[in-house]
């Protein structure tokens, strides 16, 4: 199940929106099969939402919480996708401190055309961590004729 918070109540969201995913399920304590409290990627998420509402992309960026992103290891976890960019993925983030961060390296995500955060000006927290880029799906026209 994933929710979607978007900071803004005037914003809308069109072919230009990205996407900040927060892992909600990350750092979580367990008993018998049930998550005990708060996870850390919760008191994450609420950290972002919380410094998202003076940030200046706050009206470009959606962030979502996700039940999970299976890197359960490397918790906590966080991506940023939009339409026709790379797709990032950074885990082993610290439940306190890095919010800023991640907002940070979100607004340079949107600023560069594809995406690409090159590693020399991540945020310091976000220089390590990195567990993906994956390319952006481009569709192109496929010649029905040819097939």
């Amino acid at each position: 199940m994933t929710a979607a918070t978007n900071i803004s109540t005037t914003s809308c969201f069109v072919d230009n929106y990205h996407s900040l995913f927060v892992c909600k399920t990350c750092a979580s304590v367990w008993e018998d099969g049930r998550r005990l409290g708060e996870s850390g990627g919760q008191k994450l998420l609420q950290q972002l939402q919380h410094l998202a509402q003076d940030w200046d992309l706050r009206n470009k960026f959606l962030i979502k919480e996700v039940e999970c992103m299976s890197a359960c290891n490397r918790s906590c976890v966080v991506a940023f996708a939009a339409k026709g960019k790379l797709t990032y993925l950074f885990g082993d983030l610290a439940i306190d401190g890095s919010a800023s961060a991640v907002l940070e390296c979100a607004s340079q995500y949107y600023a560069n055309p594809d995406g690409l955060l090159p590693w020399s000006e991540r945020p310091e927290l976000l220089k390590k961590g990195i567990l993906a880029k994956i390319p952006s799906i481009t569709v192109e026209k496929v010649n029905t004729t040819e097939i």
